[in-house]
């Protein structure tokens, strides 16, 4: 039986611990390690974060630390696991927690590594307009994922598809992945593949600056932003000195001068810096997300005004 402890905080990390609840047979998850509770929403109420609410269902252990590496090594060289698996977890590792396991540190991480290291593999794939991506199970060492690679499985990104959407489908392939790790390992098959470094890319933590929409981009990037963002922090510009939350589009090829509006009769076009965009779903700012053809009725945005 392979003794592992869980490390994990959002949403990205649920189904892969529920994989391993279900390799019972095979895995016993010592503890599953989270951020702490914090304040969310209006009402600022102290809330779990999601790997929390279902370890706690599925019956484990959680321990919760703001600083892994200052407060939790004691607690870790007592659960004494063969293996550690982070997943999302949003904290750096020391060395000296990287040298209790026997068998290491495996990290699922999303992005087919070298490329994409970092905090926001998913936005920028997006982004940058890749029409593929995936998971990758590496072995952690102190870099930020430099470690030698386990495996790696691709999947295509869809040309309309949200961060959010694939943040759902490489979740599932990481459950996917890690179980063939875990395999693996047992069975004694596992290798260890360094990296190349001459491809390696660094991705940066995503902040609401990043979201405001550029419209002198060509249409297709500034698509890419809306896709990316949604749905946080949701891709937005300026509309009557206000925050308009731009959530889906569609290509078009109108022109005119970036951000004007070029069209808002039958529907809301708006041009770029080549290309245009339809904007099909919004959100006036105090208001709630609507499909765009309710925002003209009641908006009548005047062609010829710039977004922005």
């Amino acid at each position: 039986m392979l003794k592992v402890l869980f490390l994990g905080t959002p949403d990205f990390a649920v189904l892969p611990l529920e994989r391993l609840f279900e390799m019972r047979d095979k895995v016993e998850v010592l503890a599953v390690v989270t951020n702490p509770d914090r304040p969310f929403g209006r009402k600022q109420v102290l809330t779990a974060c999601p790997v929390k609410k279902r370890a706690l269902e599925l019956g484990y252990k959680v321990l919760s630390y703001d600083k892994i590496r200052l407060e939790g090594v004691e607690d870790v060289k007592a659960l004494n696991p063969d293996l550690m698996i982070t997943c999302a977890f949003g904290q750096i590792l020391s060395q000296e927690l990287l040298d209790i396991p026997k068998h290491g540190v495996y990290n699922i991480h999303a992005s087919l590594l070298p490329k994409y290291r970092g905090a926001s593999p998913i936005h920028y794939a997006i982004l940058n307009g890749e029409t593929e991506t995936g998971v990758t199970i590496m072995k952690t060492d102190i870099g930020i994922d430099t470690g030698d690679i386990i495996l790696s499985k691709s999947l295509s990104i869809g040309k309309d598809e949200t961060c959010g959407e694939l943040f759902e489908r490489l979740s599932r392939l990481g459950a996917d992945c890690i179980e063939l790790a875990i395999n693996s390992l047992i069975d004694g098959s596992v290798t260890f593949t360094k990296q190349d470094e001459t491809k390696a890319t660094l991705t940066k933590m995503i902040k609401k600056e990043h979201a405001k929409i550029d419209w002198t981009k060509d249409a297709n990037a500034v698509n890419n932003v809306i896709r990316a963002f949604n749905p946080s922090p949701v891709a937005y510009t300026v509309y009557n000195g206000e925050p308009l939350k731009i959530y889906q589009a569609e290509l078009s090829d109108g022109c005119g001068m970036a951000g004007e509006i070029i069209e808002s009769d039958t529907r809301l076009e708006v041009a770029c810096g080549k290309g245009s965009l339809i904007i099909k779903k919004l959100q006036k700012s105090g208001g709630k997300p609507m499909d765009a053809s309710d925002f003209l009725r009641g908006n009548k945005p005047t062609v010829g005004s710039v977004l922005g």
